[in-house]
């Protein structure tokens, strides 16, 4: 079997792990290929600013369809909320933690700052709409300013002095094994600081009629990750749009009940929050849209 994969190191790692795990199962020998994507190519712009969606994973679902790949590895927060026609998710992996982290420079710390522990005025990387508008919602003060580039090549940015603090996933951090002790690192609570709908799992696609579908469902799926995941990104599909959107929403299950918190900020002056829980699962999404859509 052949999986493909955008190059940066990060991805690389996930696709190995799924690519053992695969191969273990199944006893089945599995080479790897890189894909270039739009988002890796085109890297002196923001996100933002990229024409049509599926930045990081276009490339790799063509690949699928042409028959160059048998099997490809997404993120699934860079994931559009649809595949395309002949190609279905396959399996969605157990979630690394889904939490943002905040890399401080530690001259730049100020820990009596509350929630988000920076100086006055500092500078934060980021290309992501959601963390920008958030974290201008929680501090006005603090000032954003476009961060591209793979997890090395942003974490260099921070030390060489570019910004005072960068965001970056915490399941990336952690499937990298990253050493960040010359920073202060603060993990942002997710029902406080909401992150992108499906971050920290892995989204294994295939074509749909491949014969192996069943057997690496059975291998990597987690069904509790699946329907966390469901109410996430249906509110991203809702709002008609993929990883650029301003957007965040995480759902949890506390004591078998399922809840979910959103985040809005299409217009950054009037920032959303909002919480559903309770009930049908498979509704939730649907209900946390509803909930964000009425107050905009």
């Amino acid at each position: 079997m052949i999986i493909g994969t955008r190059g940066s190191d990060l991805a690389r790692t996930q696709t190995g792990h799924v690519a053992d795990l695969i191969s273990k199962q199944l006893d089945i020998e599995i080479r790897q290929i890189i894909i270039k994507t739009k988002g890796d190519i085109v890297t002196d712009r923001p996100l933002r600013e990229l024409e049509g969606r599926g930045y990081f994973t276009k490339e790799l679902e063509e690949a699928l369809l042409d028959k160059k790949i048998d099997i490809a590895v997404h993120s699934f927060k860079d994931m559009p909320s649809e595949s395309p026609q002949g190609l279905i998710v396959a399996a969605i992996s157990k979630r690394e933690d889904p939490a943002d982290l905040l890399v401080i420079r530690k001259n730049s710390f100020q820990p009596e700052a509350g929630e988000i522990p920076l100086k006055n005025g500092a500078v934060v990387g980021t290309s992501a709409v959601r963390r920008e508008t958030q974290i201008r919602a929680m501090r006005n003060d603090i000032r954003a300013k476009d961060l591209r580039g793979n997890v090395p090549t942003r974490v260099k940015k921070l030390a060489d002095g570019d910004y005072d603090a960068i965001f970056l996933a915490s399941a990336g951090v952690r499937r990298l094994n990253l050493d960040l002790f010359a920073f202060q690192v603060v993990r942002l609570d997710p029902t406080r600081f909401v992150p992108s709908p499906g971050q920290g799992a892995l989204a294994i696609q295939m074509r749909a009629d491949d014969n192996f579908v069943g057997r690496v469902r059975e291998i990597l799926h987690d069904k509790s990750v699946e329907t966390a995941t469901r109410i996430e990104r249906e509110v991203m599909a809702r709002f008609g749009g993929g990883c650029g959107l301003p957007l965040g929403a995480f759902a949890w299950s506390d004591d078998n009940i399922w809840r979910a918190r959103g985040f809005w900020g299409g217009k950054p002056d009037s920032p959303i929050w909002a919480d559903v829980s309770g009930g049908d699962p498979l509704s939730l999404g649907e209900e946390l849209f509803m909930a964000i859509k009425s107050r905009i």
